[in-house]
């Protein structure tokens, strides 16, 4: 009997035990805010935290859940730094932990919307419903992970595809002073890319509403908006988002990479993220270095852009390039963030004041401007047109600096004057109207061959404007040629020659200018 009574217990015991293991009890730890002022929030109680790690806080006043990201932990606590307004939050304010990073929605629902920095819409629509999230910060491709840059990136400005060529993968800077058109260098490749494949993200970075308004009307008039997605966070928006911001643009790109698709990344503009980043490392009472910034402003920049590759085909075969935006002061590409960038990057587009002045557009200094990988990447009809370009064009500059002076009077100096001058003009380029590298192709023809310098200026933009019905008529292969990688016939190079020719004798063209 005593044995019975044994083994029955025992019996319903296991079977407790077996529902007690089944409906075991989750232990969230929460804390509690002893601090906060100017976006950020000093948390204690919370003893499990890391570095980049999301809470959330509960306002006092019951309203939705305020997303934060610890930034310093030390013997007072965990500093986090709001995402949101701190509306509601106060001393004495719950905390829990959500156990893992920020994370973004990606997916292509996310092409042709709008959102901030955590992919909550900003355009009015519902929340995209994506079945993946990503972390805002993620590790770099490895290095066997990662291909040689060999496809060409075509940004549609003359001056760039030209003399300093990009490819699908690199990292590039447009830096410059205020007002020098870094933004619309940025916005034209994204532009650019309305016809093929290339998926675009742009992330606004403390810009103003009506700028960051006005690219995206421009890109939706271009008809890109579709296969585009702006993140924005905008000058008033809370210093966390405008932190958060390009790690966010950057993992949506990423998920379009992995899956084997080449995508454009416009950050614009990382001088003031690094602004940012240097009022939170203050108030985060962490150690300030050269012009007060954090010691780590170099390490932040660099896990970003270092983000951007060609992956191997064992990876998909997809490709990130990053066109990032800097800001100089008088020009000054040595200053402490510039210079950051410039060692990062591989190759810098230097937009210049003194030719913004002078009426040039773009104001790309060709002088100090380089690409140290994309020139692999050109296509070999445009690289056979433009392997002397840039050399012609510094000299023809040097060469009309000493003119002024009135010491040149030969006439090889005049020749040489007025053949950098159709240069220049091929070069310039109105905003927000990218060329395809057809036109490209025909315009970089007609001025290595001389073809423009008996004829005034302003023949120049008319061969602008009629250089694709030219190629069409001329040489109906021409585009194939170039998207194929393949340099143009001799026998189609004299057809288009001619065609050029009657052309510019035959259209009337405004005989006023040089």
């Amino acid at each position: 009997m005593p044995d019975e009574i044994s083994d029955s217990l025992t019996g319903w015991a296991s079977q407790v035990g077996q529902a007690a293991s089944t409906f075991e009890p989750r232990i969230t730890p929460a804390g509690a805010i002893v601090h906060v002022n100017d976006g950020i929030a000093i948390v204690q109680g919370l003893d499990d935290l890391r570095i980049g790690e999301r809470v959330d806080c509960a306002p006092s006043d019951g309203g939705p859940l305020i997303p934060a990201l610890v930034g310093a932990i030390g013997s007072h606590g965990a500093a986090c730094i709001l995402l949101d307004e701190a509306a509601g939050i106060s001393v004495g304010s719950k905390v829990k932990s959500c156990g893992g990073a920020v994370e973004v929605p990606v997916g292509p629902e996310m092409l042709g919307r709008i959102v901030d920095p955590l992919g909550r819409p900003l355009d009015g629509l519902s929340p995209a419903e994506t079945e993946l999230r990503l972390p805002a910060e993620r590790s770099p491709p490895a290095i066997l992970d990662r291909d040689l840059v060999t496809r060409p990136l075509h940004t549609g400005s003359l001056v760039i595809d030209a003399l300093m060529p990009l490819g699908r993968g690199q990292r590039e800077l447009i830096v410059g002073d205020r007002r020098t058109g870094k933004t619309t260098l940025g916005l034209d490749a994204v532009l650019a890319q309305s016809v093929g494949d290339v998926i675009c993200v742009y992330a606004s970075i403390g810009q103003r509403s009506a700028a960051t308004l006005q690219a995206i009307q421009i890109a939706r008039a271009a008809g890109k908006f579709e296969n585009c997605t702006f993140v924005v966070a905008p000058a008033d928006a809370p210093a966390g988002q405008l932190w958060l911001a390009p790690f966010s643009a950057c993992s949506i790109a990423e998920h379009f990479r992995d899956a084997g698709r080449d995508v454009l990344l416009v950050i614009d503009d990382l001088t003031k993220h690094a602004s940012i980043h240097r009022q939170i490392g203050l108030l985060l009472r962490n150690p300030p270095g050269r012009e007060a910034f954090p010691g780590d402003t170099f390490y932040l920049h660099a896990r970003l852009l270092e983000r951007a590759a060609q992956l191997s085909p064992a990876c998909g075969g997809g490709s990130l390039a990053i066109l990032a935006i800097g800001e100089t002061q008088g020009g000054d590409i040595a200053g402490y963030i510039p210079t950051n960038l410039i060692s990062i990057v591989d190759g810098q587009i230097v937009c210049d004041s003194k030719l913004w002045s002078l009426g040039q557009r773009p104001a790309v200094d060709v002088s100090r401007s380089v690409s140290r990988v994309g020139g692999r990447a050109q296509p070999p009809a445009l690289r056979s047109l433009s392997a002397r370009l840039k050399l012609e064009y510094a000299q023809f500059l040097e060469l009309e600096d000493f003119s002024r002076f009135g010491g040149l009077a030969d006439a090889n100096a005049a020749t040489r004057l007025l053949h950098g001058a159709r240069i220049r003009r091929v070069l310039a380029q109105p905003p927000n109207q990218p060329l395809g590298p057809v036109a490209q192709f025909v315009l970089l023809f007609a001025v290595t061959r001389g073809l423009l310098d008996p004829f005034p200026l302003p023949a120049v933009d008319a061969l602008r404007t009629a250089s694709l019905s030219i190629a069409d008529q001329a040489c109906p292969s021409l585009a194939a040629a170039i998207g194929s990688g393949q340099d143009i016939a001799n026998a189609d190079a004299d057809a288009l020659e001619r065609a050029i020719n009657v052309f510019l004798r035959e259209r009337p063209i405004d005989a006023s200018g040089p």
